[in-house]
């Protein structure tokens, strides 16, 4: 009886579905370029701190990984007007940002050597702010969705 109703397109509609996550991850990978990644605070006494933050775009690895957010969401795009499995190359980028990422982290900049200075009345702390955090979670959340297209999309 419902032989000549027309079935539903569930799977491409799932396709295209992680093809808009992914870009949506390389739009937060772009945004997250402009957040504070690393930084230094000294902090004196009482009396207060002062803190000088770092954001990602300072820094060559950082644009790296503000391209790779944008090659990302070309892909994601690509791959919601396109074809849906066009999404699964945001692999490439979401790997290369991971790797600048870490990169970044072995040795940021502007913290000078990295060492931590505590003289009870004078404390100087150099760290990695929130941004770095972010844009790690988005670079492999990209890599995730990727991987999971390209899955989803061979069984269907």
């Amino acid at each position: 009886m419902a032989d000549h109703l027309p079935q539903s397109p569930a799977k491409p509609t799932a396709r295209r579905g992680y093809a808009f996550v992914i870009a949506v991850a390389g739009a937060l990978l772009v945004f997250c370029a402009f957040l504070p990644w690393t930084g230094v605070e000294a902090r004196i006494g009482a009396i207060g701190g002062v803190s000088d933050d770092m954001r990602g775009i300072d820094d060559s690895l950082g644009v790296y990984t503000l391209v790779a957010g944008l090659v990302t969401l070309v892909f994601g795009v690509a791959g919601l007007f396109a074809r849906p499995l066009v999404a699964a190359l945001a692999v490439v980028p979401g790997v290369l940002a991971t790797v600048w990422l870490l990169m970044f982290v072995v040795d940021p900049p502007g913290v000078g050597n990295g060492v931590s200075v505590d003289l009870g009345f004078l404390s100087i702390e150099p760290g990695i702010r929130y941004g770095w955090f972010a844009a790690l979670a988005c670079a492999l959340a990209v890599i995730a969705l990727a991987v999971l297209s390209l899955v989803r999309g061979r069984r269907a």
